[in-house]
């Protein structure tokens, strides 16, 4: 771990103005941390401006990494919090890594989570910390992942996954646009028998209930933690996993029409002379839409592990209930995502994770005070229907 010295700024966020970034900046500018905040949007900045103060701020572009590398050099944060959009992970870890800074980001897809873990003795050499996927899932489906595993001798099967509803059935953006088109149409991971398969994610939809928040359609999705699970515990005899996400009817209808229309499509296409992409155009329209009175979420986190304890099959089921909170009604329940990357954060600027290398959250955040900065926000953690937070 770093020494401790006197900064001007604790964190650097990237992505500030997007829908996790302002949750992360409002939760650690509440905590008396000195934030400086980045986007690639100086709307996004306006905004931001409009509803917090106590920040600095510049834009970059993810894309350049020497601007990215000069603005880090010139903030000198002690941890860097990437919240873009997961095309860039890879980035902002190559350059964190030159510039000797620690770094976590919300986490992006298999073939890049594998080279930011591949990238475990270069961080470890520069005494560095770097965590990826530290919101919701994953982040907190993989630290309850881990607290069941460590109840069991051997582990075969695991499912993991996420499903919401809100209390007014009109549409309000889940979470990050360009993430849920991808998750839509990007043919799924999951793993049978020790192999590898790919799956359509609209081909494996199925109903299913949910105590906490009724009935949601849920699907297989692409997601990085198929591959997390298995690099962590296939010496546990992991062999099994899948990663389900869950949407209520209305939303799902509406974000299968928006693909359909082709709104979501990354293909530049000319309007009035000008070059605009439709999924681009789509994000930040939405971004303006305003949420109805009285509009609530809550969201369940969920992990399925079946394995052995004392040569006896052994069933766990882990849950993190999330609702909106007072005071945080415009992000719903998305505190579930932003929330988690600024305890993390926290954790490492205080030293309560020591560990130098590239990680996911399975493999170095300590469970039961993590589960115990969650219940500071409400967010509760059940094993087998018993509260354990």
């Amino acid at each position: 771990m770093a020494k401790k010295i006197k900064r001007k700024y604790d964190f650097l966020i990237f992505g500030a103005g997007g829908m996790q970034g302002k949750i992360v900046l409002k939760d650690l500018l509440e905590k008396g941390y000195k934030i400086f905040a980045s986007d690639i949007y100086q709307q996004h900045i306006d905004d931001l401006r409009k509803k917090f103060s106590g920040f600095d701020y510049e834009i970059v572009d993810l894309k350049n990494v020497k601007k990215t590398a000069s603005l880090i050099k010139k903030v000198k944060p002690f941890l860097v919090i990437n919240c873009a959009e997961a095309d860039w992970d890879l980035n902002v870890y190559k350059v964190c890594l030159k510039c000797k800074v620690h770094v976590i980001d919300l986490g992006s897809d298999i073939p890049m989570t594998k080279k930011q873990l591949a990238m475990d003795s270069a961080f470890r050499k520069q005494k560095l910390i770097a965590i990826t996927g530290c919101g919701s899932t994953p982040g907190v489906n993989n630290v309850m992942l881990d607290y069941a595993v460590g109840l069991l001798d051997s582990v075969h099967t695991v499912n993991a996954g996420f499903a919401w509803n809100s209390n007014i059935k009109e549409f309000v953006v889940p979470f990050s646009i360009p993430s849920i088109v991808e998750e839509f149409t990007i043919p799924a991971t999951l793993m049978k028998n020790n192999k590898w398969l790919k799956k359509k994610p609209l081909d494996t939809i199925k109903g299913r209930r949910y105590q906490e928040i009724g009935r949601n359609k849920c699907f297989l999705v692409r997601h990085p933690e198929p591959y997390t699970f298995y690099f962590y515990y296939k010496d546990k005899g992991l062999k099994n996993i899948k990663f389900f996400a869950g949407f209520p009817t209305h939303s799902f209808s509406m974000i299968y029409n928006f693909i359909n229309l082709g709104l979501a499509s990354k293909e530049k296409m000319k309007m009035n002379g000008s070059e605009i992409v439709p999924l681009e155009f789509l994000t930040e329209t939405l971004r303006r839409a305003e949420i109805p009175d009285g509009y609530k979420e809550s969201e369940v986190l969920w992990v399925e592990i079946i394995g052995k304890k004392d040569n006896k099959r052994k069933e766990i089921f882990m849950e993190c209930i999330v609702d909106t909170l007072p005071g945080w009604e415009d992000a719903g329940c998305n505190i579930d995502t932003g929330i988690p990357a600024s305890i993390i954060a926290q954790m490492i600027i205080n030293g309560q994770i020591k560990a130098w290398g590239s990680f996911s959250p399975e493999g170095v955040v300590p469970k039961e005070e993590f589960f115990k900065a969650l219940k500071d926000k409400d967010m509760d953690v059940y094993m087998n229907g018993r509260l354990i937070n």
